[in-house]
């Protein structure tokens, strides 16, 4: 069984940082892609960053340059650090991993609550 445990979330003001870690168990695909999503009240689920089995990442747009998603693979652990954070950056953040980026059937973690003030 798949299982996604995210952590590391808060609150922090504007321009500041935080680290998710997302500790992952019981995937068996030595194939795959890992990463970050978030929903913000009343909008839909949207990617930030991914990463796969060979370390290639993707970000989107509105990350590149203030986060970074990276993976410890002795650890099974999965990370985003996030710099410079904004209001706008206030969400929930989930975890997720499926066989590729494409993201047809993805596990999904329980998510953490990020909130960036002014």
């Amino acid at each position: 069984q798949v299982q996604l445990v995210e952590s590391g979330g808060g609150s922090v003001q504007a321009g500041g940082s935080l680290r998710l870690s997302c500790a992952a168990t019981g995937y068996l695909f030595s194939s795959y892609c890992m990463g970050w999503f978030r929903q913000a009240p009343g909008k839909e689920r949207e990617g930030v960053a991914a990463i796969d089995s060979d370390g290639s990442t993707s970000y989107a747009d509105s990350v590149k340059g203030r986060f970074t998603i990276s993976q410890d693979k002795a650890k099974n652990t999965l990370y985003l650090r996030m710099n410079s954070l904004k209001p706008e950056d206030t969400a929930m953040y989930y975890c997720a991993i499926d066989r590729d980026c494409r993201w047809y059937e993805p596990y999904w973690g329980q998510g953490t609550q990020v909130t960036v003030s002014l």
